[in-house]
């Protein structure tokens, strides 16, 4: 099946919003605290159930294909021409866009799993030999700033995309009008002198 760049666009859209929206919940439904149970020598840790561990690593998952998507509708051939990648980063407004799309993904994969693997760290390791210990969860707020990462990566590639496609205009000369100003910017079309 042929894609579209409507079709990409779409795909890199759905997937940045459904990582977003999955890591606001995820965010919103972490507990503050445990309840700390103390017995002789051990503080046991109880966490309330919630989907935090499970919506963060979802988020997760749907930012990496949202930047599979992304990543692969910039070099797609559309409508059978491809364009070597060669010429993508020689465009300055394309690879910044891209440089910036990938930082970003970069930094919205550390938020989004560093919380959540501290989350499931304090709900595997419930045993504390601190008498003191307040049952901590994951920091506040790296979650959601995470999430809010990951639809700036999405729309970073949606630039980039829109980008790609005036490098494939420039590449294949689609423009009539550039086509036609060619042979008139030559002059009288008589052949060059050779020079020794």
């Amino acid at each position: 099946m042929a894609f579209t760049v409507k079709q990409m666009s779409l795909i890199v859209a759905t997937f940045g919003i459904l990582s977003f929206v999955l890591g606001v919940i995820a965010e919103n439904k972490k507990p503050a605290s445990g309840t700390p149970e103390t017995k002789e020598n051990i503080v046991i840790c109880h966490y309330p159930s919630d989907l935090t561990v499970s919506l963060g690593y979802l988020s997760t998952v749907f930012l990496a294909f949202s930047t599979f998507s992304g990543w692969y509708s910039l070099f797609y051939p559309y409508q059978g021409k491809s364009v070597p990648r060669a010429a993508f980063f020689q465009n300055k407004g394309f690879l910044i866009f891209f440089n910036v799309a990938v930082a970003t993904t970069g930094l919205a994969a550390t938020f989004l799993l560093w919380p959540t693997i501290q989350e499931q760290l304090h709900h595997t390791r419930k045993i504390h030999h601190n008498m003191e210990t307040d049952c901590p969860t994951a920091k506040t707020g790296i979650l959601g700033g995470g999430a809010f990462l990951s639809l700036d990566s999405c729309l970073f590639w949606l630039v980039a995309l829109m980008l790609a496609g005036n490098v494939r205009a420039d590449y294949f000369d689609e423009s009539l009008d550039e086509v036609e100003k060619i042979p008139a910017s030559y002059g009288s079309g008589q052949p060059l002198n050779a020079s020794v």
